[in-house]
């Protein structure tokens, strides 16, 4: 028996668990509070996915002819689906290895519409190991599996999520309410079986069910009307991403039949009220949360505890999670891009909210983004050693907002520090701060891709959106990225309030030069939405849109809106997605922008050097004093020899370092070159306390003079090339 019973809901991801009862299972332990977590989305996918779930489906009548062509072939190849789809399963779950090589063999899968992408692929297919082939054509067969369920099974399904629709800008709860009293689907009967089991298992006083985005609503809700049911006696709680932005202001009691809470914001001491509210009937407190008292829906926060901080809240706990069921899928051919979907990440976080918060897009009055609070590097390496140990994964994504550059900094010199051999990627502003020497550093300590918010690649919107950078700055971080040997996906966005079709053909050129350039390798499209918490949705009238109006009753968040340009621009998005996903494989920068689009657009204004143009300039010569200095090398062979000229000697001696990849050698006056070697063995990259410039320059001169010189000179510049020695 366990107190609470914490759930995610169908559908989140394939590949590895969303954190958020992860994070609150950590807390809990804190507090001595047991629980126990399930991911029923990985659970449903894999009964669904199984050979006793494909013949189910088969063995559902279908019409032959009035179903689609691609139907008929399915069904017609349908033994084909059930022989195989268990050790597809299992070679996706990396516990079949061998299988890529008969997958790869192209006789192996049976094949349907998915497949007919395939010829457009080769070229990526020549850059892919056998494995992420193989993956990959798993992937199409999967998703051809998926195709047949949505036209005859549920066309509600998806792999990362559940009837999305009824969730997304659902002002009034009536059509999720009819749905839920409705018979249930074939995906309910599988979620509701295996929530039973757990549910006798468990047998918990609490349900909390975390639902972080629309497509998990509708599942959440189906399983708490399920427990009132059946368990009458068990409490059922929702909170995350969905009703942190989306039922601030729900009012609808029919909501209540199915929870009795919803918490906001931060859940730990929200859900720590809740459970200690269990066994009292009185003086009962809360926080940030709603639910019905004398018939009408309230909120209550009277509790005057404050939140945890974020060193308080524990170690995210995986237990109980069936983390070797997880499944990798690679759906499109690009390295980048299928980090998100390939692979089991440990996820952390290293800070709360935004530390720049002031996108005019983004939802910058709410908790999770204004209140910004860094943890220490040493908590965080803390973390990830005990990740390490509970879940024998050294992979690492931080889900943060925008991680801060001297946090990351800080969090990579004590992953060196520690000898630690992890690999980890975050979200990250493209601010100048992400220098060459920075970038390597990260790179070093396992950093292994950044994504961040290119957004419009415009720098008049740019500055109406208050990002606090521009298209050239992003050029030199991503360049800077680029040649450390990491990854970097850009999110992009069309339809920003004034935007003229000028400026969306202008950005997609800025786009194109810069995977041209190979300073970008992977990238999405998204259309601007107006949420009700940010500052557009705030303030339409400040930048020129005009609000629909609509009562709302249930979730408030996408407002839907007239811009005064009066652009349709929706009609971009085909054309920019495919132009997209040809250079995410780099091939096709040469046509015209003109033959993305099936309407006419206008020639582009940037010049074609631009964004080349924005590389060349280059700071390695200005002093900055209070830089750190990182010496990286260890491993450094001193040989002296005495240089002759015109019968006059020089005592020099060569110093080598022996790198991963290569050595670096560079030659130095004797003396010179004996204060170095000292000084790359008194200041070890292990070590806790860094010199700055302006400490080496006094040490330097205490010997020797005009250490800018020394400084820029052509061996020490050698050196900083290579990434010997490192300035931040």
């Amino acid at each position: 028996m366990k107190d609470l019973l914490l759930i995610t809901p169908p559908f989140t991801q394939l590949n590895t668990p969303y954190p958020a009862t992860a994070y609150i299972k950590g807390f809990l332990n804190t507090k001595n509070i047991s629980s126990y977590q399930i991911d029923l989305g990985i659970e449903v996918i894999l009964e669904l996915f199984s050979k006793d779930g494909i013949r189910r489906i088969f063995e559902k009548a279908i019409d032959l002819k009035k179903t689609s062509e691609n139907s008929q072939r399915i069904f017609a190849l349908r033994d084909e689906y059930i022989k195989t789809i268990d050790q597809v399963v299992l070679f996706l779950q990396n516990r079949n290895p061998t299988l890529a090589r008969q997958i790869c063999s192209m006789n192996f899968l049976p094949e349907a519409s998915r497949f007919n992408q395939l010829d457009d692929m080769e070229f990526a297919f020549g850059n892919m190991g056998l494995q992420d082939k193989a993956k990959h054509l798993a992937t199409l067969y999967l998703e051809d599996l998926s195709d047949y369920i949505l036209e005859h099974i549920d066309s509600d399904f998806g792999f990362s999520r559940y009837a999305e629709r009824l969730g997304k800008s659902a002002n009034s709860f009536d059509e999720l309410y009819l749905k839920l009293n409705s018979d249930q689907t074939f995906i309910d009967d599988i979620t509701l079986k295996i929530l039973h089991e757990k549910i006798e298992m468990v047998q918990p006083k609490l349900v909390c069910f975390s639902v972080p985005f629309p497509g998990n609503l509708y599942s959440a809700f189906r399983c708490a009307k399920y427990i009132k049911e059946n368990y009458p006696h068990i409490k059922t709680a929702m909170g995350g991403g969905f009703p942190n932005t989306e039922l601030r202001e729900v009012k609808d009691k029919r909501v209540f039949e199915f929870f009795d809470f919803i918490t906001l914001d931060d859940g730990e001491l929200p859900l720590e009220l809740l459970y200690e509210n269990l066994n009292k009937s009185e003086n009962l407190e809360f926080k940030r949360t709603f639910l019905i008292e004398k018939e009408e829906v309230v909120y209550k926060n009277n509790s005057t505890k404050h939140d945890y901080k974020q060193a308080q809240v524990g170690t995210p706990d995986y237990t109980d999670l069936q983390l070797d069921q997880y499944i990798s899928v690679i759906e499109i051919a690009n390295p980048m891009h299928s980090l998100w979907s390939d692979g089991r990440w440990n996820k952390l976080t290293m800070a709360h909210g935004c530390y720049w918060g002031k996108c005019t897009f983004c939802d910058i009055s709410l908790d999770y983004i204004k209140i910004y609070e860094p943890i220490s590097a040493k908590i965080l390496v803390d973390r990830m050693e005990e990740l390490i140990a509970t879940t024998g994964e050294t992979g690492f994504h931080f889900v943060d907002e925008a991680a801060p550059p001297a946090l990351m900094r800080e969090v990579a010199l004590e992953i060196l520090r520690r000898n630690l051999v992890v690999t980890w990627w975050t979200n990250i502003r493209f601010e100048k701060s992400f220098t060459k020497d920075l970038c390597f550093l990260l790179k070093l300590s396992g950093c292994v891709a950044v994504s961040g918010g290119l957004e419009v690649a415009s720098d008049r919107l740019l500055k109406l959106i208050d990002k606090g950078i521009s298209v050239e700055q992003v050029a030199q971080v991503t360049r800077n990225f680029t040649e450390a040997g990491v990854m970097i996906h850009a999110y992009l966005m069309y339809g920003y309030p004034t935007q003229t079709v000028q400026e969306t053909v202008d950005s997609l050129e800025m786009v194109r030069q810069l995977f041209e350039m190979g300073i970008l390798q992977s990238g999405f499209w998204h259309q601007f939405a107006m949420t009700a918490h940010s500052p557009v949705g705030l303030n339409p009238e400040e930048f020129g849109v005009t609000p629909i109006k609509q009562e709302i009753l249930f979730a408030n968040n996408d407002i839907d809106f007239t811009d005064r340009t009066g652009i349709d621009h929706s009609k971009f998005s085909f054309g920019l997605k495919k132009s997209l996903f040809n250079y995410m494989h780099g091939i096709n920068f040469e046509i015209p922008l003109q033959d993305w689009f099936d309407f006419k657009i206008p020639k582009t204004t940037i010049h074609p050097d631009y964004i080349h143009d924005c590389l060349l300039e280059e700071d390695n010569f200005v002093f900055k004093s209070n830089s750190k200095i990182i010496f990286l090398s260890k491993n450094v062979i001193a040989e002296n020899y005495i240089k002759t000229k015109k019968q006059n000697s020089w005592a020099y001696t060569r110093i080598t370092f022996h790198l991963k990849t290569n050595i670096v050698a560079i030659d130095l006056e004797q003396e010179k070159a004996e204060w170095l070697i000292k000084v790359f063995s008194e200041n070890p990259v292990d070590s806790s306390k860094k010199i700055t410039l302006q400490q080496l320059k006094i040490q330097f001169e205490e010997n020797f003079e005009d250490f800018e010189l020394f400084w820029f000179s052509k061996p020490i510049q050698k050196l900083k090339d290579n990434g010997v020695i490192l300035s931040l």
